[in-house]
């Protein structure tokens, strides 16, 4: 069986840097830092008072008052990235067959605002079972492409990946076979999460997983500084139209890139820490290599997990170094949660977002922050730092890693 091409056709972004595509993109190529005090609950006395929040969004600006209520934020954010994704497609929606039509999301937590909400007021009570009767279908992860697909119509497969941070990267993947395997024409994937609230901080500052430089917030996302200490939580939403080629091409849609691949592999070592030497990393690039028929010198551009914690960036590089060999000092490397923070289940997509868009206006966003080398990195790596670089990029890889060990790795080509 001959295997259909995929390509993207529209993209959406609500972001700590930018609430459309547009917008996120020139924050990433300036360097801009999603990170601030925390507004969403009094941060006082917790150890990190800071994070990266998307910033001046009104739900009530995209979704109506009363629909709105009956969402959990990431869900309201998958709407809103979702809207501008399909709206930037262009697709007729009218003519389009939605049988055809899937919605593949990641979500790493789903509802956890909403979850916290109800447990807190049960808890204030006097033991009577008062729940507000959205309560399950607010907080469920798998209700964010369920609304997308009641919205519009869409009635091809329609669910949930849940890996982590590995989650919309898996969505991507599943959405890319969907269609390659001829099961669709048309998937919107990406993911969302909405965790920058009082039990999501508590419960990641717990396990000391992230930086609490909370005299400097803007600075405190370093991937691979010799100083870094830990990641900055973030939220939002990464939306993309992918479609079969000919489906695409016969309608005239603008296509922004080439899906050419997608990888999966297991740490199989620990729920939290990556292996040291990278081994499943290594797997899952080597993967996504082999599925997309690709060499490791075809590979211009590397968008890294790089959550700017101490082991994390130090395996994923020696990672690069063995699967790309010599060639790996000729890739531009990078890391956005230097900006855009961790958004969990959302990462994959952002990034995504980010590597598309680098292979469509030939720039590399920078890894900002990045002051004192680490001499655990090698040097001679190009980790595109503090200054966006100008490239033509044919070929760019993203990776995404989540807890429990799940690898994901993304292959996007320049169409031919």
């Amino acid at each position: 069986m001959e295997l259909k091409r995929v390509v993207v056709t529209g993209l959406g972004a609500l972001t700590p840097i930018g609430n459309t595509k547009d917008e996120y993109w020139n924050g990433l190529v300036n360097g801009k830092s999603g990170a601030a005090p925390i507004t969403h609950f009094d941060a006082e006395k917790f150890k990190t008072q800071f994070a990266c929040e998307v910033k001046n969004f009104n739900v009530t600006d995209f979704i109506d008052r009363k629909l709105a209520r009956q969402m959990d934020k990431f869900s309201q954010y998958a709407m809103v990235a979702s809207d501008e994704a399909i709206a930037d497609s262009k697709l007729d929606l009218d003519a389009v067959n939605k049988l055809r039509v899937g919605v593949i999301w990641g979500a790493g937590i789903g509802g956890l605002e909403t979850f916290q909400e109800e447990v807190l007021n049960y808890a204030k009570g006097d033991g009577t079972p008062r729940f507000n009767p959205r309560f399950i279908p607010k907080m469920i992860a798998d209700i964010a492409p369920g609304n997308i697909s009641i919205k519009y119509g869409f009635m091809g497969p329609n669910y949930t990946t849940v890996s982590a941070c590995a989650s919309s990267a898996n969505s991507m993947i599943d959405a890319l076979n969907n269609i390659r395997l001829g099961h669709c024409d048309v998937v919107i994937t990406g993911g969302s999460e909405a965790a920058v609230t009082i039990a999501g901080m508590g419960g990641f500052n717990a396990m000391h997983a992230m930086s609490t430089r909370n005299d400097s917030p803007e600075t405190a996302s370093r991937p691979f500084d010799a100083n870094r200490d830990g990641f900055v939580l973030g939220e939002g939403a990464g939306a993309i139209v992918l479609e079969e080629y000919e489906h695409a091409k016969a309608r005239g849609a603008k296509i922004y890139a080439e899906v050419v691949g997608g990888g999966l592999s297991s740490d199989a070592y620990h729920m939290t820490a990556p292996h040291p030497d990278g081994i499943g990393v290594m797997a899952v690039m080597k993967n996504c290599l082999h599925n997309a028929g690709l060499n490791p010198e075809d590979v211009d551009h590397i968008n890294t997990h790089g959550t700017s914690t101490p082991l994390g960036d130090v395996a994923e590089l020696k990672a690069i170094s063995e699967v790309f060999g010599d060639h790996a000092k000729k890739i531009n490397i990078n890391s956005t949660k230097s900006m855009t923070g961790h958004l969990l289940g959302a990462a994959g997509a952002i990034e995504a977002i980010a590597s598309i868009m680098a292979i469509e206006h030939g720039i590399i966003p920078p890894t900002i922050n990045h002051e004192t080398v680490d001499e655990n990195i090698d040097p001679e790596l190009n980790l595109t730092l503090n200054k966006a670089q100008k490239r033509d990029i044919k070929v760019a890889m993203s990776n995404t890693f989540g807890f429990g060990g799940h690898n994901a790795c993304v292959l996007f080509k320049k169409l031919d």
